[in-house]
């Protein structure tokens, strides 16, 4: 190739990245509306915790609007909420009773759902049926008969108690999600397995189980802040001081005399901390999780 041919190469071979370039800001041109629309959204959330963290920094007498920021920033509610204690033993028993209830709901949730996916018979869908229609009960409707049963084995304003009935109305969901997972999961993987020596409680172990990191994560997050903001149930047996959660630590600062609003808001902005760094620390696998969800379900 002659001098004047490689020069005309490079010459010609000089825009290709510009066009592109070019061609890429057109299409963000284009896109304008979704980028108003992610903005409209991001407010929309962010704008509770907004308005939270705006009332736990106003003083007990401060009738200005929840909307507008304070003047002169009001730090004794968290001072006053933390000095008295009650938010740390709250965190505390959160965190009991969603460590466990995630502990049983994960482990009986994926072993169940190991064997409604690999079994397909008649029997196992009927199961599977009947654990999903329990899926429709509204807890809050059967409470009257789940108090009265667990008051009668004393398992009230104990651990073991709260974990054991939130488990039973979580598990439904987990193994949803489990069964529609572990389906995907190609059957050869367990036949090679067998063919290596390996047996039943071996092959969901060591080959279905790690496979589980991402839809576990999923479940980790979905069904611990569900657990963790739960109040109705807790309301009803945890009637001892020192068994309250946060959202029982929170109600304290209400009563039919006054109000407490900044101690309140205050409580839950405490409360959600944990809740934070756990989903920040997991949120790679949670998007993950919910990717393959979304392509395997």
């Amino acid at each position: 190739m002659s001098k004047f041919g490689k020069h005309l190469h490079v010459l010609d071979a000089g825009p290709a990245p510009l066009e592109e370039k070019e061609e890429k800001m057109k299409f963000r041109k284009k896109d304008w509306w979704k980028y108003l629309v992610s903005l409209f959204l991001l407010a929309v959330y962010l704008f509770p915790f907004y308005i939270i963290i705006n009332v736990s920094l106003k003083a007990f007498g401060d009738t200005s609007s929840r909307i507008a920021f304070p003047s002169d920033i009001y730090w004794n509610n968290y001072q006053n909420v933390i000095q008295t204690g009650e938010i740390f033993t709250g965190i505390k028993n959160c965190l009991i009773i969603t460590v466990f209830v995630l502990l049983l709901e994960i482990i009986v949730g994926c072993m169940a759902s190991y064997g409604l996916a690999r079994n397909q018979s008649k029997f196992n869908e009927v199961v599977r049926s009947v654990i999903m229609s329990f899926m429709m009960i509204t807890p809050l409707t059967i409470l009257v008969g789940v108090y009265s049963t667990m008051s009668n084995i004393h398992a009230t304003s104990t651990y073991w108690g709260m974990v054991l009935v939130l488990s039973a109305f979580g598990l439904p969901l987990v193994i949803f999600l489990y069964t529609n997972f572990i389906s995907s999961i190609p059957v050869a993987l367990d036949e090679a397995a067998s063919i290596d020596g390996a047996g039943l409680m071996q092959t969901f172990f060591m080959i279905i189980l790690p496979q589980l990191k991402t839809i576990t994560v999923t479940v980790i997050i979905l069904q611990g802040v569900g657990v963790w903001n739960e109040y109705t149930y807790s309301y009803y047996f945890l009637q001892k001081t020192s068994m309250r959660t946060i959202t029982l630590v929170i109600k304290t600062f209400f009563s039919a005399v006054s109000n407490d609003y900044g101690a309140a808001a205050a409580t839950a902005v405490i409360g959600m901390l944990p809740l934070i760094i756990v989903y920040l620390c997991l949120q790679k696998y949670f998007i993950q999780g919910q990717v393959d969800g979304a392509i395997k379900g």
